[in-house]
């Protein structure tokens, strides 16, 4: 069997680096294949940002983004620190919408049992960005029958 192929269509999106983000990596791909980009923490090299257990915090990335139209971007949460660290993201995932010209930032959580230390140039999230379609909403007095109807939560099996 073959090596699945890296897709072929791409979109350009403009990073515009903040003066507090200076020396750190744009984000970038750690794997030919991967889906999202790693971005890193800007905090300052001598402020870090301790996270006690269930605590949350606004980390800033050091950049700003502009999206093409009819695309947005997801921020996700990195496996390893939610593995590790049981640190994640609490708006996951958080949506950055084509129009918005601020700072990105990573509103990390820890649901881990041990205080979590961010660190300048720490790997604390993934950027994914992907076409959104806009839909036309259509009010209606019924919706169509399927088997599953109004089955829920667990009603397809454990």
């Amino acid at each position: 069997m073959s090596e699945a192929r890296a897709p072929k269509a791409s979109v350009a999106i403009r990073i515009l680096r903040l003066p507090h983000g200076e020396g750190l990596p744009l984000p970038w791909y750690q794997s030919k294949h991967a889906a999202g980009l790693d971005i890193v923490a800007a905090v300052p090299e001598a402020g870090p940002v301790e996270l006690m257990p269930g605590s949350r915090a606004l980390v800033p990335t050091g950049f700003a983004l502009e999206l093409p139209s009819g695309f947005e971007a997801q921020l996700r949460p990195r496996s390893g620190l939610a593995l590790k660290h049981g640190v994640t993201l609490l708006n996951s995932p958080g949506t950055i919408d084509a129009d918005y010209r601020g700072e990105v930032m990573v509103l990390l959580a820890n649901l881990g049992a041990e205080a979590f230390t961010v660190r300048r140039g720490d790997r604390i999230a993934q950027l994914v960005v992907a076409p959104v379609a806009h839909v036309e909403v259509v009010s209606v007095e019924a919706l169509g029958e399927t088997d599953r109807g109004q089955g829920g939560f667990g009603s397809t099996g454990s």
